[in-house]
């Protein structure tokens, strides 16, 4: 009987260490969040020198710089937001 015992007392540890919550699971949340705060930082800043740039504060060099960077921020986040709608879509596909 102590061997079965010691059986049922890891198989009950197991158990309780599957169950027990995650403490990151909300750790993709934050991390969109922080994202979509980086990126909405970043076109205020780039629009910030293009208008610095309209009225003469700033040179051509930075706006074209500005231009880029907010160009590629923009395909980024498109890129990101289609990869998350295909995840989605697969995962409705899957048969239940």
């Amino acid at each position: 009987m102590d061997i079965k015992t010691s059986f049922v007392s890891q198989a009950y540890a197991n158990a309780r260490s599957a169950a027990a919550p995650m403490p990151k699971a909300g750790a993709a949340g934050e991390g969109f969040a922080k994202l979509a705060g980086d990126f909405m930082g970043a076109l205020q800043e780039h629009e910030a020198t293009a208008r610095a740039a309209m009225t003469g504060g700033a040179d051509p060099q930075a706006l074209v710089q500005a231009l880029a960077s907010s160009q590629l921020a923009v395909e980024t986040v498109a890129t990101v937001r289609d990869r998350v709608v295909e995840a989605y879509q697969e995962i409705l596909r899957m048969p239940v």
